[in-house]
């Protein structure tokens, strides 16, 4: 297989319609001297009929080399390809490169970017001159023909101007299609920041507003158990910009699973949360490692929210397995005495003191989560259980593994 390196490849591609371009002009220039088509062209005004000479020849490249820069001097080139064609009606000449007078028309409304009416307007001045000076010089021509051909350069025009339109509305969708994918992509990352970050720093919340009312030996521990959170969640962190990184290779083998659930839920208990894990039937095999990212983040966010407005309440943890995937649910039980939450997420111990404030949270977890999990064709929901506590429960079909 032959390979380009890109820097030339990419100067090919640039070049190319330049190429492209300079070839028709050269093309044209040369058919115009061809002796079957040096005497055949578009004679507007059916002026009596001159040989070829050195003016005629110049009119001739004047409407066919100037072609090479229609793309990047449109305008230009249409004046330069009118002067020669007026040159080449009044004096009566008649060459095949007259055509380039109807490419360099097709090119104005194609490829100006500004002006292009002022453009038109002159243009059809010009035209209107030349009609006046061909009948001056004698043309027998009426006001109908005239009419005909400046129709036809009207259809180049209008031409040009649709496959403009075309070009705009090319550039328009694929500006929006890169504007949706980029907010697209900020949504991911917003999403895996907050399920990364949240519920490492609400356990370090949790422990440091319960610290303040330890004695020392027992602080300490908290404080141990507050940097040990702290370094999960920068060994977190770091997995978490490799795989969103495009420069590195993702290591998606640290991305956590379902194997990472009793970790998670033992830093939970760490954070003073007391959980259970019940697990049921085996895994699905084809359960894939998409999915099992998004069932570990569901543990993750709703034992996050327990630890935010449950803290202290027992917590279960059940997982589900199918042959058509995973039931997964988190239960928080219902407040059961003065040693609990309070309604607005702070935690009264025994003694009356708050072990802290409430901790607020954004409403982003759920919403990103049942996201997640619909675009893997499952179901979230969350709320009260009827009993006094609170529920999050999800589905996810199983799939092909990953």
């Amino acid at each position: 297989m032959i390979t380009v390196p890109r820097r030339y490849a990419a100067a090919v591609s640039t070049r190319s319609p330049l190429l492209r371009d300079a070839a028709l002009a050269l093309a044209l220039a040369l058919v115009a001297f061809v002796p079957p088509l040096a005497t055949h062209g578009t004679r507007l005004g059916e002026l009596p009929h001159r040989s070829l000479d050195a003016l005629a020849v110049a009119a001739a490249l004047a409407q066919s080399l100037p072609l090479a820069l229609r793309r990047r001097w449109p305008a230009a080139t249409l004046a330069m390809v009118v002067a020669g064609f007026a040159v080449q009606e009044l004096r009566g000449y008649a060459t095949f490169a007259s055509l380039g007078l109807l490419i360099a028309i097709y090119s104005a409304a194609a490829h100006q970017h500004r002006l292009r009416r002022w453009t038109a307007g002159v243009a059809t001045a010009g035209y209107l001159a030349l009609s006046i000076g061909l009948h001056v010089a004698g043309s027998a021509n009426r006001v109908a023909d005239y009419v005909v051909f400046y129709l036809c350069m009207a259809a180049a025009w209008l031409l040009g101007a649709y496959v403009r339109a075309l070009r705009s509305a090319e550039e328009v969708r694929r500006r929006v299609e890169a504007d949706a994918a980029r907010a697209d992509e900020r949504a991911r990352i917003a999403r895996e920041l907050h399920d990364v970050v949240a519920h490492h720093v609400t356990a370090m919340v949790v422990q440091a507003n319960a610290a303040q009312f330890l004695p020392p030996h027992s602080a300490r521990e908290s404080l141990t158990a507050i940097k040990e959170t702290g370094k999960k969640a920068l060994c977190d962190l770091r997995d978490l910009l490799g795989v969103l990184d495009p420069a590195r290779e993702a290591r998606r083998d640290r991305l956590p699973g379902l194997t990472e659930l009793p970790l998670l839920i033992e830093q939970t208990r760490a954070a003073g949360q007391p959980v259970s894990l019940i697990e049921q039937g085996r895994a699905p095999v084809a359960l894939g490692a998409g999915r099992e990212l998004t069932a570990y983040r569901v543990v993750q966010e709703a034992l996050t929210n327990a630890l935010k407005y449950a803290a202290g309440r027992p917590t279960v943890v059940h997982l589900g397995y199918r042959p058509s995937g995973v039931d997964i649910s988190v239960s928080t039980a219902p407040s059961q005495g003065p040693d609990s939450a309070d309604p607005v997420g702070g935690r009264t111990d025994r003694s009356g003191h708050r072990s802290g404030e409430p901790i607020g949270g954004s409403g982003r977890g759920l919403t990103g989560l049942r996201e997640r999990v619909e675009l893997f064709g499952g179901s979230l929901s969350a709320g009260p259980d009827g009993h006094g506590g609170f529920t999050v429960a999800a589905h996810l079909p199983a799939g092909e593994a990953a």
